[in-house]
């Protein structure tokens, strides 16, 4: 997995700033806003304390019924009246801080035309026989083959040690050890080295903290096309220069990690083309196309926001479709918010036919989350008791995948 030194967002701020429906909010996020007219018509004093998501979190069983449904007729609306599933009225982001469009979940990973990945070049170099036994999964064999050679100092020996090391592959696991290995082939000049020694030297994880060598490490190893290193430098730049100036900073290193692929530098890449003033529109236009690509990767943020740009139209044409699938490829990974816009599309026929038990079922994980939503709600309220129990069993026997 790719170590960051930090995240676009933090897992709370992330859910706060891409839920904009009416009256959605977290709890311990503060107040939901006020609720939209028809949500509120036929609420009753008291609704709070006796809704439908009280009950799902005591668990405790149906009451009379009351509230407002949506009715599954099946009509399609005209595209106008579609419902917006982001809006202006999202809150801005932290200073420095990229945050997503707000969103629900899968694409079409068939037929997707995503920009194409450089060539790969020719390997002219001599074959590593302690690199191919490691590959091959003979871990002994290739720490009794690298050892010798980074003891008489081969940087890529050296680094090949430390990884045996870090991991306990086929010896017992000594991070210290690792750590003086990481450090010698770092000073010999190896990227992957550099770039691990800098995450410990960030951390102070068995060497003493220090904080200046380490973004020297990074910077060293981005700049020799590390595309690990390239992405944590990017993150570096914009959290010690927050704002516009930090995003065009980091810019280039992320451009670089991007078409190494880098799932969380293609995100990165495409909200800041879409959202930075002064992106060429040659860029701007690509926005979607890399959010795409680091749906692809299985990044469930980016599929999160890839399915609210494809329904709202955000980076090109509206896809009604494509954005529902990868809203509930979101969902089915156990994004929380994608289950709640998942719930929403089911209601309103978006990309998808209307199904009840079907939006009770992502209603109900959503709300057993701790994702407050009166709309979905109250649609629980109206529901019949019958599907009501079939959305129960179904969010029961639900595991993300």
């Amino acid at each position: 997995m790719l170590a960051c030194l930090l995240t676009l967002a933090s897992p709370a701020a992330l859910r706060a700033q891409a839920i904009d429906l009416p009256g959605v909010t977290l709890e311990g996020q503060g107040s939901p806003p006020a609720a939209a007219p028809e949500a509120a018509e036929g609420a009753q004093a008291g609704h709070a304390d006796e809704s439908f998501a009280g009950r799902v979190e005591q668990g405790t069983g149906p009451t009379g019924k009351r509230g407002r449904i949506t009715p599954f007729n099946g009509a399609a609306l005209p595209a106008e009246a579609l419902p917006r599933l982001g809006s202006s009225a999202t809150p801005p982001p932290a200073p420095g801080a990229i945050a997503p469009s707000g969103g629900v979940n899968v694409l079409d990973r068939m037929g997707a035309t995503l920009p194409a990945l450089p060539k790969e070049k020719p390997f002219k170099g001599k074959p590593d026989e302690a690199y191919g036994a490691f590959q091959r999964g003979y871990y002994l064999t290739a720490m009794e083959l690298a050892l010798p050679r980074a003891q008489k100092g081969d940087a890529a020996a050296q680094t090949l040690v430390a990884e045996i090391f870090a991991n306990g592959l086929g010896v017992a696991r000594n991070t210290k050890n690792a750590a003086f290995w990481y450090e010698q082939a770092a000073n010999a000049g190896d990227p992957v080295a550099m770039f691990k020694f800098a995450l410990m030297l960030m951390e102070g994880r068995d060497v003493p903290r220090d904080r200046k060598r380490a973004d020297a490490l990074m910077r060293d190893a981005a700049d020799m096309g590390n595309a690990s290193a390239q992405f944590n430098y990017a993150q570096t730049l914009v959290a010690d220069t927050p704002g516009e100036k930090g995003l065009k900073a980091a810019l280039p290193y992320y451009e670089k990690s991007a078409e190494k692929g880098i799932a969380d530098a293609q995100y990165a890449l495409a909200q800041i083309y879409m959202n930075v003033e002064g992106i060429s529109d040659d860029k701007r236009a690509t926005a979607r196309a890399w959010l795409l690509r680091a749906a692809a990767s299985g990044f469930d943020t980016a599929q999160l926001d890839a399915g609210i740009w494809l329904v709202d139209g955000i980076g090109g044409d509206r896809n009604l479709e494509q954005g529902f699938r990868w809203m509930r490829e979101a969902a089915i990974g156990g994004n929380v918010i994608a289950q709640n816009r998942l719930a929403h599309l089911y209601i309103n026929a978006i990309g998808t036919r209307p199904d009840p038990v079907e939006a009770g079922k992502w209603a109900l994980l959503s709300l057993k989350a701790g994702l407050s939503d009166p709309t979905l709600d109250d649609f629980m309220e109206g529901l019949p008791d019958d599907q009501v129990a079939q959305a129960r069993k179904a969010a029961s026997l639900f595991r993300p995948q």
